[in-house]
């Protein structure tokens, strides 16, 4: 499909392992060097990803220790880092220089949605993609997409140039009428786009299982839960790859056991992710990744997936561990979810299109008592 990938498994560079504020450099060059050793070699990221680290640790780790030939690089334009067509070109030309590479095999815009889509279009920012193709600055023009199946099919139709389309995409938001995983994926096998999955352990919420729907993947055997939930988006035709947001060697490990020699998932092991994904729908969480989108340009400085972390986290468990995290740790350091001001900044840039101030005021009568 295309040239130099390897295998379906990719490495997403937006949750990277931490050693205080700084990327933990020695973990993630064991991580680079255990996914290359096993034969994969896809690594996304975004300028935006851990405020512009993600690209310097990228640049640092694998593409000072590893030959050109030997990676695939993708990354993105974003929206906040243009007003202008004229702005395009010196922001691509800063992202080549940050990773210290002459060109990127992937290049997707990023985020689109309707709003989205209107300023890129704007500032003619997919035909100065199509451009910088054109010179090989960039191998595979793409987008990634964060909205409802029409928009996408929309600018599928608008720009048939796209090579390959990146969705949210697991077995919780395959129905779920906000995101629409399912009605995406067909937009993109109408128009016979490649697919590169990301969230398919949707923000780590399916790795992590309340106690009734672990039960079914225990059933099982040994595997984990985020084998079966990347098996499942894996296994769908048209999917050339799929991205986990690896923290940590163990992760690694992990991921690398099942998707080294991939097989689709059995009719047993289906059922059981159709049972997992009942527990879920019956629990009412907040359908929040993580990403963290919300909070770059909050006036309170909430810390809107931690807190929205806490609510979750009490509705499964119930115990006082949730009180404890929002009033000691994440309220210590940012606002109270009651600090919201609504001025909407935050459910703008959310990719799942939560009504973020509504929460809030949930979680503020949960906590704040």
């Amino acid at each position: 499909m295309f040239e130099n990938v390897h295998k379906k498994l990719g490495f997403g560079c937006m949750r990277l392992p931490m050693n205080g504020n700084k990327i933990d450099y020695a973990e993630f060059n064991r991580m680079i060097d255990a996914f290359m050793e096993n034969g994969f070699n896809y690594f996304d990221t975004a300028h935006g990803y851990h405020d512009g680290l993600s690209e310097t640790a990228l640049a640092d780790c694998l593409v000072a220790r590893y030959p050109r030939d030997k990676y695939i690089l993708t990354n993105k334009l974003t929206a906040p880092y243009f007003n202008t067509q004229s702005d395009i070109r010196p922001f691509f030309e800063k992202q080549l220089k940050i990773l210290g590479v002459d060109y990127f095999d992937f290049y997707l815009m990023h985020a689109q949605s309707k709003e989205v889509f209107e300023h890129f279009k704007k500032c003619r920012a997919y035909e100065t993609a199509l451009e910088l193709k054109a010179e090989g600055k960039i191998k595979h023009f793409g987008l990634s997409f964060h909205d409802t199946a029409d928009v996408l099919d929309r600018i599928l139709t608008e720009y048939p140039q796209v090579e390959v389309v990146q969705i949210q995409f697991n077995y919780v938001d395959y129905d779920d009428p906000a995101v629409q995983s399912k009605k995406c994926y067909d937009v993109c096998r109408k128009h016979n786009k490649p697919i590169i999955v990301m969230e398919p352990v949707r923000g780590g919420r399916l790795v992590n299982l309340p106690d009734d729907a672990k039960k079914f993947f225990d059933a099982l055997g040994d595997n984990s839960a985020a084998s079966y939930a990347i098996r499942f988006a894996a296994g769908f035709e048209g999917m050339f790859m799929v991205l986990s947001g690896m923290s940590n060697m163990a992760q690694m490990t992990d991921n690398i056991s099942y998707m080294k020699d991939f097989t689709p998932l059995s009719e047993r092991e289906m059922i059981a992710v159709q049972n997992v994904c009942a527990v879920f729908k019956g629990m009412n969480l907040i359908p929040c990744t993580a990403c963290r989108y919300c909070t770059e340009g909050c006036p309170k400085q909430i810390k809107i997936p931690d807190l929205f972390a806490c609510m979750n986290t009490k509705n499964i468990h119930h115990d006082w561990n949730a009180d404890y995290y929002y009033t000691d740790i994440h309220t210590k350091t940012g606002g109270k979810a009651s600090d919201c001001i609504k001025c909407g900044k935050c459910e703008k840039s959310c990719p799942q299109h939560l009504p973020i101030r509504q929460l809030l005021e949930d979680v503020a009568k949960e906590f704040e008592k």
